[in-house]
């Protein structure tokens, strides 16, 4: 399975997204006291822990390695990386699965009902990355994906890491309206989450604001969004996940907005589009003590 080499730039959310966000939103939480342990940090309405999870440290140096693996900077206490790569020796280390789309090329990987079809009977098609959507409007399809999905979680836990990252969530506002919907989301990322859980590992949100209020009934139990003080949705998320939030920009403004919002709670890098490691010519990472 090659590796997702790139981030997804999210389109500014419609108006009927944001009606949704409006209407389901939950009350805003205050963080914890400063004296817990980074660990134990997150919103006061969090559902209780699965036993044996371990959430990444709040507020913390982070890094995003989508793009390859290099040796992380000093200070760096959280790291994600590919499901193909191994996790980063003595850091937190977050596991990046494509869970809800096959991978540029490899729809013969998966057999050929559970690919999205539209009403033509074509495969629905993310354009824009190339990607095969997963049909996931039924139980018994979203069982049948979540087996495949879930032995690549079984190889993150193998190789040591501490949480699993299920990137697409949001695929369902990408396809012809009517295939998929966001209930059908929450039931897979459900499946997922609860797999995970019985593998020790955390799970972190991908993305799609709407349904951040919805963590209970799927188990996530932090966040991974990016470009939320681009877009500005970071408000969106902690009051969700309180500071349970690690934040990826891709723009000066961006990283400013969030940096100026939420640099005193949340975990935010600034990265270049496309991940590289150091050495490339287009690296790029920034903290919020690097902004001018």
């Amino acid at each position: 399975m090659r590796n997702r080499v790139r981030p997804r730039p999210r389109p500014r959310r419609s108006a009927a997204v944001l009606a949704v966000s409006a209407v389901t939103a939950s009350i805003a939480v205050t963080a914890c006291s400063s004296g817990a342990d980074p660990g134990e940090a997150s919103s006061s309405a969090s559902p209780a822990r699965p036993a044996g999870v371990t959430l990444p440290p709040v507020h913390a140096d982070f890094d995003y390695q989508l793009g390859g693996p290099y040796p992380p900077q000093p200070g760096v206490s959280v790291v994600a990386r590919d499901h193909t790569a191994p996790p980063a020796p003595g850091i937190y280390s977050i596991c990046y699965v494509n869970a809800f789309q096959a991978q540029p090329g490899a729809e013969r990987e998966w057999d050929a009902d559970l690919l999205l079809r539209d009403r033509t009977g074509e495969v629905v098609m993310d354009e824009e990355w190339g990607e095969a959507v997963l049909d996931i409007h039924t139980d018994a399809k979203r069982r049948r994906i979540a087996h495949k999905v879930n032995a690549w979680t079984d190889q993150c836990a193998a190789k040591g890491y501490q949480a699993v990252e299920p990137d697409n969530y949001d695929s369902y506002t990408r396809v012809p309206q009517g295939l998929l919907t966001a209930d059908d989301a929450k039931a897979f990322l459900a499946l997922l989450a609860a797999h995970a859980h019985d593998r020790g590992l955390a799970v972190g949100q991908k993305n799609t604001a709407a349904l951040a209020p919805a963590r209970e009934e799927t188990g996530a139990d932090f966040a991974v969004v990016e470009e939320c003080g681009q877009y500005d949705e970071c408000g969106d998320f902690a009051d969700a996940f309180g500071d349970d939030v690690i934040v990826i920009e891709y723009t000066e403004q961006g990283m400013r907005r969030a940096c100026e919002g939420w640099g005193d709670r949340l975990s935010i890098v600034r990265r270049d589009l496309d991940l590289v490691p150091p050495g490339h010519r287009n690296h790029h990472r920034g903290t919020c003590g690097d902004l001018g």
